[in-house]
């Protein structure tokens, strides 16, 4: 056998068992996104937007490429007999972020490893949050089959201490390590998308969440405003969702600003790289624009109608994954890809709502489009996994009786 034919021989077996169309839709999204980023970095000079834009692109590749081995790969298979060294990955990998490479840049939150100070000019930082959650996914997806192997019902009072324990200790090991809320709520909704595909009953839902409800209102009502929290920078967050006008120079400001933009843009918007704040020199302008405000940046330079488009394109990919869960071959591959599912869903629906003003700051990124070499990354694996499941087909008897 030729070395050509060693070399293209898995990429014909990609585009044969792989799921080309979800590439061609994570690509079609990352390309929208590298084009706002182009036009969100242009106000830094040339040589900076220059390292933005190639830094994304080469993201973008080795996304690929990782998109494409994964796809080969049996997950299930494999995290039955290696679930604890994974279990051990996230643990550790986190706590790497209290080691001297751990960085927060001001932010409030400890998100990043800073990889250049062991490796000079290493081109991005990487984000454990962000890996770590897909691992999670995996590991839960599992835990729901083991559980439903047993034939024990997951609406049961163990099978919920077991995966809303795992789902607990996660969400108290970022909180006590990152102090990331917006980690935090992304981490609960990939829970509550898996515990709903699994079967888990509505009355927990019911339960759970009318609780958390509860215990937020007494507290907003009857116990914070008394204390030094209430105008803590976390809690202010909200309470400027409520009253646009409670700290419209300090902690709504970024918001504002995003409103703004997106308000300027009306049906068509400004033009490309023509976006009066886009394209500003001034502080005082759009913050974090090639980042977590870039959906604003589509708002004021595309419109209504690039913000729909954008919209169309992430909603694709996430019907994509659900559909793909639907004719999985196997419960843990089903759920795998519903986690996958309500993970985008979750992170559009913040980041859109922190740029419409409609949700707090949670430093959440919009999925494929916002700047981020780690971020971008993974995502593309993430996919790949929701790929390898379509790349093994359903059981001919299930396939059989499978709806249309």
């Amino acid at each position: 056998m030729s070395f050509l034919s060693l070399l293209f021989s898995p990429i014909k077996d990609f585009f044969k068992k792989g799921d080309v169309v979800l590439l061609l839709l994570c690509l079609a999204a990352s390309g929208f996104g590298l084009v706002l980023i182009f036009s969100a970095t242009q106000y830094l000079g040339e040589t900076r937007w220059i390292r933005f834009v190639l830094v994304q692109f080469i993201a973008i590749v080795l996304g690929v490429v990782a998109y494409m081995l994964l796809t080969f790969v049996d997950f299930q298979l494999f995290l039955e007999k290696r679930w604890k060294l994974l279990l051990v990955f996230n643990v550790g990998f986190l706590l790497l972020l209290l080691t001297p490479l751990g960085e927060d840049y001001d932010s409030g939150n400890l998100n990043w490893l800073v990889i250049s100070r062991i490796i000079p000019k290493f081109p991005m930082d990487i984000q454990p949050n962000e890996i770590v959650k897909v691992t999670f996914i995996l590991l839960l997806a599992l835990q729901i089959m083991k559980i439903q192997d047993r034939e024990l019902d997951i609406s049961s009072i163990p099978s919920i201490l077991q995966i809303g324990g795992h789902t607990v200790f996660m969400l108290g090991l970022i909180a006590a390590i990152c102090g990331d809320f917006g980690m935090c709520v992304i981490y609960m909704m990939i829970f509550l998308s898996m515990a709903w595909a699994s079967g888990v009953k509505l009355r927990w839902f019911l339960l759970v969440g009318g609780g958390i409800v509860l215990a937020a209102v007494i507290l907003w009502l009857f116990f914070l405003p008394e204390t030094r929290w209430w105008n803590d920078y976390r809690i202010m967050r909200f309470r400027v969702v409520f009253d646009h006008s409670l700290d419209s120079r300090g902690i709504g400001w970024q918001q504002n600003r995003a409103v703004l933009a997106i308000g300027s843009g009306r049906l068509f918007g400004q033009g490309y790289c023509k976006g009066l704040q886009t394209q500003s020199l001034s502080s005082h302008s759009l913050p974090a624009r090639h980042t977590d405000f870039i959906y604003a940046v589509c708002g004021e330079e595309l419109g209504l109608v690039g913000c729909m488009a954008l919209l169309l394109l992430l909603s694709c990919i996430v019907l994509r994954c659900v559909w793909v869960g639907r004719h999985a071959s196997s419960p843990f591959n089903a759920y795998v890809c519903m986690g996958m599912a309500g993970m985008l869903l979750a992170q559009i629906t913040f980041n859109v709502g922190m740029c419409l003003f409609i949700l707090p700051v949670m430093g959440l990124t919009l999925p494929f489009i916002s700047y981020g070499g780690s971020s971008i990354i993974t995502l593309f694996a993430a996919m790949g996994i929701v790929s390898s499941v379509k790349a093994r087909p359903m059981p001919s008897w299930l396939r059989d009786r499978s709806p249309v």
